[in-house]
């Protein structure tokens, strides 16, 4: 994108602010994972610095789950303008006896919108060791309790899968700042009265 995308707006927020002003509803504790090398941010929620450097998002989800007061963590991209408070209450209620609650959108899962466990530490430990930093490797572990939230299911919340639209490309944040203008949503996600 050729710019820091923490910082792009989308309506009258950036899309760190926006994802913070939906977790901060939901969560008692927020916080934002950033790199070791980025500048320094200037935000009300705790920054807490990767503990394993040039590792992604691989990196920040072990720091997040390192750092967590609680056994679980809702892990989100920070460019993924629509979260969607309802979905993600969802997810999080669906936590029972697993490690990882993930949606299943466009045949494909997302982890970079998911409830991990603490007990996922480990296995993030081997991947970082063994130089593979796909999250999707992590979902595939044998150990680790997996439970996809279905389309059909996430339909009934989210009946356009926004909540999973990441912001990649000059094209992706037009469409986001024209769905914002369009359903007016400078709100931080949902619709007005879905929050």
């Amino acid at each position: 994108m050729g710019a820091d995308k923490r910082f792009l707006t989308v309506g009258e927020q950036t899309l760190l602010e926006r994802s913070c002003n939906i977790l901060s509803r939901i969560f008692e504790r927020v916080c934002i994972v950033i790199a070791q090398d980025s500048q320094p941010l200037e935000t009300p929620v705790p920054v807490l610095r990767d503990l394993i450097p040039s590792c992604g998002s691989l990196g920040g989800m072990y720091t997040g789950l390192h750092q967590a007061a609680t056994p679980y963590v809702f892990l989100s991209a920070c460019d993924m303008p629509f979260i969607h408070a309802d979905l993600i209450r969802y997810m999080v209620d669906a936590k029972a006896e697993v490690d990882i609650v993930l949606g299943y959108w466009n045949g494909r899962p997302q982890p970079t919108h998911a409830v991990y466990s603490r007990n996922c530490l480990s296995a993030v430990e081997a991947l970082v060791r063994s130089g593979d930093l796909k999250l999707q490797k992590l979902l595939a572990t044998p150990a680790l309790r997996v439970r996809l939230i279905t389309e059909d299911e996430i339909r009934k919340i989210d009946p356009d899968g926004r909540s999973f639209l990441n912001v990649n490309t000059p094209s992706d944040l037009e469409r986001a700042r024209s769905l914002c203008a369009d359903r007016r949503e400078d709100r931080g996600g949902a619709p007005p009265g879905r929050a």
